[in-house]
C-alpha cells in the first residue's frame, strides 16, 4: 500500500517560484518511480515531470523544460517539483503520482497511486 500527500501550492506572480512537495508513505516507496501531473477545468490531466527512483533519471514535458526541476530526498521519502519563471499558463491543480518501474514515465495510465492535488495560481 502506498499513500501520497502533495503540498506547496499557492498564489504567485508571473516570474516567481514555488516548490511543491510529495511525501510517500509505504514499504514500497523506495522502489517506485514518481511523477507530477497538472490539470485545469475542462482539460485532460497532463504530464509535467517524472523521476525514476532507481536511476535518478528525469523526464519533463516540453512546456516546462528549463523552468521546472524534479528531485528527491530518499531519506524523507519525498519528491519535489521546483518551479521557476512561472507563467499564467502554469496555473493548474498539480498532482503527484507513483508507478511501478519499467514503464513509460509520461504515460498517465501507468500511475496507480495519486496525491490529493495542490492548487498553483500564477497571476499576471
Amino acid at each position: 500500500q502506498v499513500q501520497l500527500v502533495d503540498s506547496g501550492g499557492g498564489l504567485v506572480q508571473a516570474g516567481g517560484s514555488l516548490r511543491l512537495s510529495c511525501a510517500c508513505s509505504g514499504r514500497t516507496c523506495s522502489s517506485r518511480a514518481m511523477g507530477w501531473f497538472r490539470q485545469v477545468p475542462g482539460k485532460e490531466r497532463e504530464f509535467v515531470a517524472a523521476l525514476n527512483w532507481r536511476g535518478a533519471t528525469t523526464y519533463y514535458s516540453d512546456s516546462v523544460k528549463g523552468r521546472f526541476t524534479i528531485s528527491r530526498d530518499n531519506a524523507k521519502n519525498t519528491v519535489y517539483l521546483q518551479m521557476n519563471s512561472l507563467k499564467p499558463e502554469d496555473t493548474a491543480v498539480y498532482y503527484c503520482a507513483t508507478k511501478r518501474p519499467f514503464s513509460g514515465a509520461s504515460d498517465i495510465k501507468e500511475y496507480d497511486y495519486w496525491g490529493q492535488g495542490t492548487q498553483v495560481t500564477v497571476s499576471s
